[in-house]
């Protein structure tokens, strides 16, 4: 158990400089725009990391600190381990970003919303303008994700699994690119799925006059589940777990295959991603929306805007992981139970959620801690009186990850979790 406890505490320690909170009054939408009340952070944040490494050994790491610094104010953890270990972090993560610089963008947009027109936004239309590239490959990964025993026998795994790739038109070769991981990568591939959808807001708010709706050129990388679903089952342990595991999957498998494919690299010579924490962005629903605010919370020096529709901030995380023993509530410690998000330093991160009047559990009791609505709630509650930059969306008269609700509100959700980096 203390083996567990040291690597895992060392972990929720990286925080920027000083915030403070304004409160956040809720609008209520009869379109697809307006803002709440929210938070505010001052001065801009840079990251950098000596060292190279976050060990995930499973004892106490020793190689080189992760530090942040802020605008009133440093701190730094050192690499702890994890119960099951599995590689670090490679390389040296950079909060330079090619020179880019990142400014507190104020509390525009922060807040509840509630959402009652589910009339898709016309940047998820195809307006005819140039498209990007795709591209589509297999990854067989070496993730000790795999060999996890607590599996069920038999359970189905997406080994080797797909993962597709969108540099938009306005990409130019040679420049660092933000990126998004976007979690079950193979639902809403198409125009009027999540990945789908995304694909057209990059096509056409990348070219948006309006500064207010214009984002970067960010690189879309949608990747596979792991298969299967529930606690006993490989999505649900990739994405239901609390700790650094699925985050790091992604950064030492996902991100360096993207790099090296050969497709890409044959169109774009000199393509680059950002290592830049500022420009790595996480997406997710339901479980994947789990997953999306995981990766950032156990590494901020490398994930830092998060969205989430129908966050599954429940309690279903597999019982016989080691995880557990630390986690017992999954999920659900962020805001119930062991509050991690209040009992932790505030972290450097952008966390959009949201929740639907009918979502999964909507009715049920508390007690059984399977409530989404009430999970994402207590989430928004939570990273608010932290001082965090939270946008919580709730949907009237829809259920679990509505995709009306998403292609209602998608434009605006990207347009204020890129807020302050550059978009050109």
């Amino acid at each position: 158990m203390s083996r567990i406890s040291t690597g895992w505490i060392l972990l929720l320690g990286v925080v920027a400089g000083a915030c403070s909170s304004e409160g956040t009054p809720g609008d209520t939408l009869g379109g697809s725009s307006g803002t709440g009340g929210g938070t505010s952070t001052s001065g801009s944040t840079s990251v950098s990391s000596s060292g190279g490494l976050v060990s995930t050994s499973g004892s106490p790491g020793t190689a080189g600190a992760v530090s942040t610094t802020g605008g009133a104010g440093s701190s730094s953890v050192a690499g702890g381990g994890s119960p099951n270990g599995g590689g670090g972090v490679g390389g040296s993560s950079s909060g330079s970003g090619g020179g880019v610089q990142v400014a507190d963008p104020g509390t525009e947009g922060d807040g509840k919303l509630t959402v009652t027109n589910m009339a898709k936004q016309m940047e998820l239309n195809d307006l005819k303008n140039p498209k990007g590239q795709e591209f589509t490959f297999k990854l067989t990964s070496k993730s000790y994700m795999y060999t996890e025993p607590t599996i069920a026998a038999g359970s189905p795994k997406n080994q080797p699994r797909n993962v597709w790739v969108y540099v938009p038109n306005q990409y130019k070769d040679g420049t660092e690119a933000p990126l998004m991981i976007i979690q079950d990568g193979q639902q809403g591939s198409g125009s009027g799925g999540r990945y789908g959808s995304i694909k057209l807001a990059l096509d056409n708010m990348t070219i948006a006059t309006d500064p207010a709706r214009k984002i970067p050129a960010f690189v879309a990388i949608a990747v596979q589940d792991g298969g299967g679903d529930g606690p006993n089952n490989e999505r649900g342990l990739e994405y239901d777990t609390i700790s650094e595991r699925y985050g790091l999957f992604i950064q030492n498998e996902v991100i360096p295959a993207v790099k090296q494919l050969t497709e890409l690299k044959a169109a774009f010579p000199n393509f680059k991603l950002t290592d830049n924490p500022e420009g790595k962005a996480t997406f997710g629903c339901s479980s994947g929306g789990a997953a999306a605010l995981t990766m950032a919370w156990f590494h901020p020096e490398l994930f830092r805007r998060v969205v989430t529709y129908s966050g599954t901030f429940v309690a279903l995380q597999n019982g016989k992981l080691p995880e557990a023993a630390m986690y017992p509530s999954g999920a659900w410690g962020y805001h119930h139970d062991q509050n991690l998000i209040a009992m932790a330093e505030k972290k450097p991160l952008r966390i959009f959620n949201n929740a639907n009047e009918k979502d999964n559990g909507a009715t049920s009791d508390e007690s059984g801690k399977r409530n989404w609505l009430i999970a994402n709630e207590a989430t928004h509650t939570a990273l608010t009186a932290k001082g965090y930059h939270n946008r919580y969306v709730y949907g009237a008269g829809v259920g679990h990850c509505d995709d009306n609700l998403l292609r209602a509100t998608l434009a605006d959700t990207l347009a204020w979790v890129w807020r302050g980096y550059p978009a050109n």
